[in-house]
């Protein structure tokens, strides 16, 4: 099984300015970092994604890059589809798309035009339409609400197929992923909640009678604090995410922890990894060293 390790910026990062942005991309990819990901949050202040990916893919040759996550409801699958497609072609096939429904913020809804109510029902129809762009020459769909006509996107993506990750423990996620996902990629869980959401994924796309998720398409989001503090804003938010387990399940304290937190998703089935540092360092540089060093040997 193939262990990929990448980076994800926060939903209200500090890493903004082109240079600094541009220079960690680069790094990234000379320390052979798989991936660099965006939060999207219209309310904070995290880039649009799609911009923000746009200038790594032109900083960068090899490193891939994905939103984490982008928000479906509210967007335009046609015009979404486009994007992404475009993107994965001016990039060379390094586009990871990963959605989801948006946070539970009544901001972010009312940026977005959807009650959280109407969330899921638009997100189960664009999904398989935007999928349906990329890979048909034209289509036709005349859904709740979505109609559309003999439409086409090109160019088509390079990425064939264009895989789609989505996150989320939760039954009603567990039961999407299995349905409409290429690849799994939850954040606020535990190696246990890994272990045993994959199965549970793989019954779903069993009664979709879809294939089942690449064994290397499980993986995981995680938070971790560079110093090993526990800042009273992580204990309250994983509080509010998780409340019946203790944040230090969830948040890794310091660097060295990475390892050993590793290590206990990948016996759980996960291949594919999102660090998030809590508080954005101001040598990225540094972090990127120190975080190969503990973690780069497993990488296979």
């Amino acid at each position: 099984m193939k262990v990929r390790i990448g980076l994800g910026l926060g939903t209200s990062p500090e890493t903004t300015d082109s240079k600094t942005l541009g220079d960690l991309a680069e790094n990234m990819e000379r320390f052979r970092f798989d991936s660099l990901w965006f939060s999207e949050r219209v309310s904070g202040s995290a880039l649009d994604p799609v911009v923000a990916m746009s200038w790594i893919a032109a900083r960068t040759e090899k490193l891939k890059f994905g939103p984490s996550v982008m928000v479906v409801p509210g967007r335009n699958p046609v015009l979404l589809a486009k994007s992404l497609a475009s993107l994965d072609l001016i990039s060379n096939g390094r586009v990871l798309p990963a959605f989801g429904l948006g946070a539970v913020n009544l901001g972010e809804h009312q940026a977005f035009g959807v009650n959280r109510e109407d969330r899921s029902s638009w997100f189960n129809e664009a999904l398989p339409l935007m999928r349906r762009l990329w890979e048909e020459d034209r289509v036709t769909h005349h859904g709740d609400r979505f109609s559309i006509e003999n439409v086409r996107v090109l160019p088509k993506p390079i990425q064939k197929p264009l895989d789609i990750w989505l996150g989320g423990i939760a039954p009603s996620e567990l039961r999407r992923a299995g349905r409409l996902g290429d690849g799994w990629l939850p954040s606020f869980c535990t190696a246990q909640d890994v272990a045993t959401g994959i199965p549970v994924i793989d019954t779903h796309s069993k009664e979709a009678e879809r294939p089942l998720i690449d064994r290397e398409h499980f993986g995981a989001l995680i938070i971790y604090t560079s110093d090993g503090r526990m800042p009273e804003p992580i204990l309250k938010a994983v509080k509010a995410r998780r409340p019946e387990i203790s944040a230090k399940e969830i948040v890794v304290q310091g660097r060295k922890g990475l390892e050993s937190r590793l290590k206990e998703f990948i016996d759980a089935g996960a291949s594919k990894f999102v660090l998030v540092p809590y508080t954005e360092p101001k040598n990225w540089l540094g972090e990127l060293e120190s975080i190969a060093d503990s973690t780069f040997h497993l990488v296979t």
